[in-house]
């Protein structure tokens, strides 16, 4: 039977914010990453992060309520239905599916290489706690891999957005399947 990874994972503050500029090299060049790490080293040193800026009705962005979560699946058909389904939730605002990634972990004792799909899922960070519930009963994998990252910072229409489109979510005995 086929595995997951290690159980649930949230990570906060700058253990995040370092695994982040590092553990998704597909997403950001080499170079990139490492332009970043003194600005991030500065930040975690300081204790606060850099200020954010405010909307035009002056409310500002809570750094940290929204969080971009990963979960792996075995084919597209399975990440799909699960990125459809959160979204329609409302468990998510938005799922990026990134196709043929490589996945090597060791399971069971034995070294396992697998080709899978990356889902990225941008969600409130409170919402972290049902998405990682609904995904475990829906996901194929033995332990399903589903690790989130809280968001310090980003571009503030889109981040409204996030918790806007996840704000209400529906009462799940009236929600559609």
């Amino acid at each position: 039977m086929r595995r997951g990874r290690a159980p649930t994972l949230l990570l906060g503050g700058g253990a995040a914010l370092l695994l982040s500029l590092f553990w998704m090299p597909t997403l950001l060049p080499a170079a990139s990453r490492l332009l970043l790490l003194p600005r991030a080293l500065l930040s975690m040193a300081s204790g606060s992060p850099p200020a954010q800026p405010s909307s035009a009705s002056g409310s500002a962005y809570v750094p940290g309520s929204v969080s971009a979560a990963f979960v792996t699946c075995p084919n597209e058909k399975v990440a799909k239905e699960i990125a459809r389904a959160v979204v329609e939730k409302r468990l998510a605002a938005c799922v990026n599916l990134v196709p043929q990634i490589t996945s090597i972990y060791e399971w069971k004792g034995k070294i396992e290489e697998d080709s899978e799909v990356l889902m990225m899922i941008k969600t409130q960070s409170s919402l972290v706690p049902a998405l990682t519930d609904f995904v475990r009963s829906v996901h194929p994998y033995e332990v399903a891999e589903v690790i989130a990252l809280p968001v310090e910072q980003g571009n503030f229409p889109y981040l409204q957005w996030v918790r806007q489109v996840t704000e209400s979510v529906p009462d799940s005995s009236t929600a559609p399947l």
